[in-house]
């Protein structure tokens, strides 16, 4: 369930308050170690990039959560987000039944 009144956390912050900074793992030494480069790293933690499919993989392996947790982090950021700017759009509607031809 999505929050009302503040932003999701960001997979970002996720990654370094409750990871990589109770590990006591720098940035750098992570992105070494998943194979990133530091900037690629430093984005997501900044919220300027998101985690992608191939990042979550990543993420999951190295710190044991699965892909999964990561890419619900950043479903849920992208959907507050997007929620914010949406403009409704009303159903479709289904046209009327119709009788069947007659054979």
């Amino acid at each position: 369930m999505l929050p009302k009144n503040r932003p999701p956390t960001h997979p970002g912050e996720m990654l370094l308050k409750e990871f990589l900074e109770p590990l006591m793992v720098s940035q750098r030494a992570f992105a070494e170690h998943v194979g990133w480069t530091y900037a690629r790293l430093n984005e997501i933690v900044k919220a300027r990039r998101g985690v992608s499919a191939d990042s979550a993989l990543a993420l999951g392996e190295a710190l044991g959560t699965g892909p999964e947790f990561w890419l619900n982090l950043q479903r849920d950021w992208d959907l507050w987000h997007s929620l914010r700017k949406h403009r409704k759009v009303q159903p479709l509607k289904r046209p009327a039944a119709t009788d069947p031809a007659p054979a």
